[in-house]
């Protein structure tokens, strides 16, 4: 209620609510020596075609952040959706980020536990191409891994590998708990991921806070980005099997884009 001049006016204030025309979801995936990958899907969940002027991720102070949206093609660095900005409506785009632990962060990483704050994704959108941009942002967040007894992870892995063309990978385990263990290994092919060699295989005695790394052959039947997953560990004197999936991500390519040496 507002007096102006002997007279009395009635102002009223309405708020609408406002839904952003994106779905996003977000996924990390662990990598060797605590580095991390970020998969990013945006939906447009809304009826009408939105342009997608910038996407943008804050990583954290204890991280530096790599782009992977981007091909090489004759010595130029290319966007891997092109030129094309929009998505109509119930479209999705695929971004993916590497995350690189700072070198002074990597003791203060191992002692981390529970929910961590991992940055922001910034998404800045407009429906038209002359009106004002918008800004949707997400907050990150990811559950710090709980390694329990044993941990296993990749000290040598591919980035790119060929479609149905075998590649090696070195892991290595370490025994987190105050006693000794009796390793076998078994590796178990899923829809994507093949391995190479006899399963069952005895990996020998490991001492409590001490490792041991082993060579593995695989190959990938799907092309794109594929996880790495099937390791189980068995530990005999207790008899516990530790289950290990989605240990890294690997780019999968067919044979034609294969590099002449």
């Amino acid at each position: 209620m507002q007096w102006c001049g002997g007279k009395m006016f009635f102002s009223k204030l309405c708020l609408f609510p406002f839904l952003p025309p994106f779905e996003v979801k977000t996924k990390f995936y662990n990598s060797e020596m605590s580095d991390l990958f970020l998969e990013v899907q945006i939906q447009n969940i809304s009826s009408s075609t939105v342009f997608i002027q910038k996407v943008l991720l804050k990583p954290p102070e204890m991280y530096t952040r790599e782009e992977l949206n981007t091909v090489n093609q004759a010595g130029e660095d290319k966007c891997t959706f092109g030129t094309r900005t929009f998505l109509q409506s119930m479209e999705g785009r695929q971004y993916l980020y590497y995350l690189e632990l700072k070198q002074e962060f990597s003791e203060k990483a191992g002692t981390i536990r529970g929910l961590i704050e991992m940055g922001t994704l910034d998404i800045v959108w407009k429906r038209d191409l002359g009106e004002m941009a918008m800004l949707q942002t997400i907050q990150l967040q990811r559950e710090a891994p709980g390694y329990g007894n044993m941990r296993l992870s990749l000290e040598t892995i591919p980035d790119t590998v060929i479609l149905e063309e075998p590649f090696n990978i070195i892991c290595k385990i370490t025994n987190c708990s105050g006693r000794k263990m009796k390793l076998v290994l078994k590796m178990c092919d899923t829809d994507s991921i093949r391995w190479c060699g006899s399963s069952g295989r005895y990996l020998g005695k490991l001492s409590p806070s001490s490792s041991l790394c082993f060579t593995l052959t695989l190959l990938s039947l799907k092309l794109g980005l594929q996880g790495v997953s099937g390791i189980q560990v068995t530990d005999k004197v207790f008899k516990k099997t530790y289950v290990c999936d989605n240990l890294a991500k690997i780019c999968v390519i067919p044979s034609t884009f294969k590099m002449k040496n």
